[in-house]
């Protein structure tokens, strides 16, 4: 008899006001097997998984798990029907430890206690197996990304889960840590677990995947099998076109200093170890510097203090030849500085309001969304229509909400609203973080354009290629320190995450 599959969708729709976010997609996950789902932002992935994990209900069609088909009214149904899902971003509480964080809300008893060491035996024996070894005693606050990550996987585990969604589970990942990845993943397969796995990242579909599943416009368009397809078939599929050949560039930088940054560092507020120390480089005219490193070893801080949100308490800041370490968050945008945020949603845009509104966030005092102290809503409105047209963000009009935005295009209006300012220096903070390869590839040609005018860039990003393939110089920083100078055109993406974890720190000429 015919092994049923984990899951199979048929005819399943959703629809949103003025938008079918799944249109009669069908989907077959086998047991065991390891089903990539790839697509742009907002062809359908999202909301297909939040169907699948019960956030969502469909308007039609049906859902069957192990062949027997099921309603899901939330994701308690789900994980009791042993699916288990672990987002892009955490959902941790770094203030409790590992054993902690798992158990939450799924305790275990000995009679009014919780049983810890039940659970630590559990945890033990699920990390043994998985290969996803963790201390259960240690906070979270301490654990690098990809151990995070490993919580939130035997999180899951815990649970009973024997169908596990990863939702782009490299986005924050060195090479070392997405093998360690990629090692657990097969370690889950051999122990009859399914994985669906959500990413960006082609050659990784390719390299972990049993099967992969396409999506375009809200329906699944094909699947396939990583040996009857390469990055560039997939990324057309995808996209429904042919991808633009590769170009050579010859080199923009001048000998202008756009942005000096001369020994800054970065005080704890605790009074503890510095958050940033002795930090130095120069953005020249015609120039993406790029910085390395894992999350949390001071890239957000060293955004924080050259936007103005923190002081630094050593060092100056020389933005266009104007010293502005005194200056104030305001003045220094206005001075000429860019920002686009490392996290879009929470830093970037403020979602229940219209795009108008959003466009004009960080600008409000100055032309054209600003008539003297008076926002201009005409100017507002009209500067968003430009932005949606020249960025190619996808919105029905100007006075939709900034939520019902995909997540590209939520990106390409934070991207259009810096870059149409035409900042003297824009720091792009992961300007591509979570975005499908078309909106992808639209940020960079406009990144590249940007600097090929004269302006300067500084881009901190955890995607290595997108670091070595448009950077002009890279710095590594490494516990708030900068420990490498390295040459895009020499380096490769093993040799920078070797610099990242620290395994060397010799300043490269």
């Amino acid at each position: 008899m015919a092994q049923a599959p984990a899951i199979e969708l048929s005819g399943i729709t959703k629809r949103y006001p003025g938008v079918v976010a799944n249109d009669n997609v069908a989907l077959t996950v086998m047991p065991g097997e390891v089903h990539a789902v790839v697509g742009e932002n907002g062809a359908g992935k999202s909301t297909l998984m939040k169907i699948i994990y019960g956030m969502v209900k469909p308007d039609t069609g049906t859902m069957a798990i192990d062949g027997k088909v099921v309603q899901f009214r939330s994701p308690k149904d789900a994980i009791d029907a042993g699916i288990g899902m672990v987002h892009q971003h955490f959902m941790l509480a770094d203030n409790l430890t590992v054993l902690e964080n798992v158990i939450l809300g799924s305790e275990p008893r000995a009679g009014l206690e919780i049983d810890f060491r039940r659970a630590s035996d559990r945890i033990a024996e699920l990390g043994e197996t998985y290969g996803l070894r963790l201390d259960p005693v240690l906070k979270v606050e301490y654990l690098a990304v990809g151990e995070r990550q490993r919580v939130e996987i035997i999180k899951v585990l815990y649970r009973g889960a024997r169908i596990v969604i990863l939702d782009e589970p490299t986005a924050v990942l060195v090479p070392q840590e997405v093998d360690e990845l990629f090692d657990s993943i097969r370690d889950l397969k051999s122990q009859g677990e399914t994985v669906i796995f959500i990413s960006h990242k082609l050659d990784e579909v390719l390299a972990i995947a049993d099967k992969i599943t396409v999506m375009r416009g809200g329906k699944t368009v094909g699947t396939t099998v990583p040996a009857q397809v390469n990055a560039r078939q997939l990324a057309e599929m995808m996209i429904g076109s042919e991808l633009p050949t590769p170009e050579t560039r010859e080199s923009t930088v001048t000998d202008k200093v756009l942005l000096n940054v001369m020994g800054i560092s970065l005080a704890s507020e605790s009074g503890g170890k510095n958050l940033l120390t002795d930090i130095s480089f120069k953005v020249h005219a015609g120039e993406i510097v790029g910085i390395a490193g894992i999350e949390g070893n001071g890239q957000s801080q060293l955004v924080d203090t050259l936007i103005g949100i923190k002081d630094e308490t050593e060092g100056r800041i020389v933005l266009d030849g104007v010293d502005i370490h005194d200056r104030s968050v305001i003045d220094r945008r206005s001075g000429g500085i860019g920002l686009i945020p490392e996290d879009r949603q929470r830093q970037g845009l403020l979602l229940p309001s219209p795009i108008w509104e959003n466009a004009a966030l960080g600008h409000q005092n100055q032309r054209p969304y600003a008539t003297g102290p008076w926002i201009s809503k005409k100017g507002a409105k009209e500067r968003t229509v430009e932005i949606i047209r020249r960025f190619g963000v996808m919105a029905p009009t100007v006075d939709v909400p900034a939520t019902a935005l995909s997540g590209g295009n939520q990106q390409k209006l934070v991207v259009g609203r810096e870059l149409i300012a035409d900042p003297v220096v824009l720091i792009a903070a992961q300007p591509t973080r979570g975005i499908d390869i078309g909106a992808q590839a639209a940020v960079w040609e406009e990144l590249k354009d940007a600097r090929a005018s004269g302006m300067g860039i500084l881009l901190l990003s955890a995607d290595l290629e997108e670091l070595i393939g448009l950077s002009d110089t890279i710095h590594v920083i490494f516990e708030g320190r900068l420990v490498a100078e390295l040459d895009p055109s020499e380096v490769t993406p093993e040799a920078l995450g070797t610099y990242m974890t620290g395994a060397a720190q010799e300043t490269a000429p």
